[in-house]
């Protein structure tokens, strides 16, 4: 029984850090992704990828640190993971960042060499920047909506301006500018990113 309890005691040393560092890891994408994101944009879809994500490279990351990791097999990881960004539909700015932040806990968290009041500290800066810079009253006055219209408008990529107005008499706001990122020809429709001020 002692020679069990001897055998265990390196595995139990080498499993307390790890499963601090999967603590601090699971907290910080909680409160960056359920907390902050899910609760101020409700897309379920890229909160599910982001918190899956997460999980899969601290995994990774933390086997790989066990073991002889080349270079070569760096850049592949990061192949792979421009393979599924080239082959998923393009999603915006915010989305791709708070997608990236997870990533970010995950790899802070599973790098090993570092202490873990550095861990924790380096997260938090992450989730409270995000807080901060990403909260509705720092930047309240423009607004963001996808929509689909029903028809192709014919200056929609000649004339701006013009587009800008139909925009803002059709959804009652003043449109300040707008990002096409569909146009289907054969149902006669365009997907539109609107960004607006209200009256």
């Amino acid at each position: 029984m002692n020679d069990l309890f001897t055998l265990a005691q390196p595995a139990l040393a080498d499993a307390a850090p790890l499963l601090a560092r999967l603590g601090i890891d699971l907290v910080a994408m909680l409160l960056l992704v359920f907390g902050l994101y899910y609760r101020r944009y409700r897309d379920k879809e890229l909160v599910t990828a982001a918190a899956l994500f997460n999980v899969f490279i601290f995994s990774v990351l933390t086997v790989l640190s066990k073991v002889e990791f080349g270079l070569a097999a760096g850049f592949g990881l990061f192949a792979i993971l421009a393979m599924f960004t080239l082959r998923s539909e393009p999603i915006g700015k915010t989305e791709i960042t708070y997608f990236f932040g997870s990533v970010a806990i995950a790899v802070i968290c599973s790098v090993q060499g570092t202490t873990l009041p550095f861990v924790a500290g380096v997260v938090t800066v992450v989730v409270l920047g995000a807080w901060i810079i990403d909260h509705p009253k720092v930047l309240q006055s423009v607004d963001g909506i996808r929509i689909t219209l029903d028809k192709i408008e014919m200056h929609a990529l000649s004339d701006p301006d013009a587009m800008r107005s139909d925009l803002s008499k059709r959804l009652g706001v003043d449109v300040m500018s707008y990002q096409i990122t569909a146009l289907d020809y054969i149902n006669d429709m365009a997907r539109l990113h609107v960004f607006y001020r209200k009256h």
